[in-house]
This record gives structure tokens, C-alpha cells and sequence, in this order.
């Protein structure tokens, strides 16, 4: 099983930034699409913005403008800039593939988003 260690949470103000970061243990990590997952407060996982082996991204409607995807295959980092926080962003962000496969889910990190 892949080991994903998810940091860079934190509580901030409405209009802050976080900058996430995730960490893989697969050596295959350029081979996948992976994408950030956000589970809010009795919500679903959903996908929040994915990203191609080539750096081609697609972005949640929610997330457009203000966040950006980004990888660096040689250090098996992914990365998550997110700007203009909103409350609604609030929750346990989470990396993983897109589509989801079998690597297991990591401990997530929290964000916060105070109005």
C-alpha cells in the first residue's frame, strides 16, 4: 500500500491561504493522475482539482480561479495552492489517484476556514 502524508492545513480567515502539500512513497508516482479530495463536515469525499503526469489540471467548479494544482514527480509531491479561502472550503483535505484506486487514504489534513 502507497503511503500519503497530507500536510500544510490550518485555520485561517475568509480571503487567507494555505498551501498544501502531499507526500507518496510509490516510485510510480509520474505513471498517475492524482488529484486533492476535501471531506467536509458530514459530507462525502469529493474531488476538488486532479492533475495529469504532464501537469495538465482540471478544477471542482468551486475551486476555479482560486486554487492551483501542481506536482513535482522527481520529489512524489503534490501540491495544492488554494487562494481567496471561502468557510464552504472548510474540511479534511485528502490526496490520492483519480480515479481512486488502491493506495489507501493518508490521515487527510485540516482546514478551516473562519467567516
Amino acid at each position: 500500500q502507497v503511503q500519503l502524508v497530507e500536510s500544510g492545513g490550518g485555520k485561517v480567515q475568509a480571503g487567507g491561504s494555505l498551501s498544501l502539500s502531499c507526500a507518496a512513497s510509490t516510485s510510480d508516482f509520474g505513471v498517475y493522475t492524482l488529484g486533492w479530495y476535501r471531506q467536509g463536515p458530514g459530507e462525502q469525499r469529493e474531488l476538488v482539482a486532479a492533475i495529469n503526469g504532464i501537469g495538465g489540471a482540471i478544477y471542482a467548479e468551486s475551486g476555479k480561479g482560486r486554487f492551483t494544482i501542481s506536482r513535482d514527480n522527481a520529489q512524489r509531491t503534490l501540491y495544492l495552492q488554494m487562494n481567496s479561502l471561502k468557510p464552504e472550503d472548510t474540511g479534511v483535505y485528502y490526496c490520492n489517484t483519480y480515479p481512486v484506486t488502491d493506495w489507501g487514504w493518508g490521515q487527510g489534513t485540516q482546514v478551516t476556514v473562519a467567516s
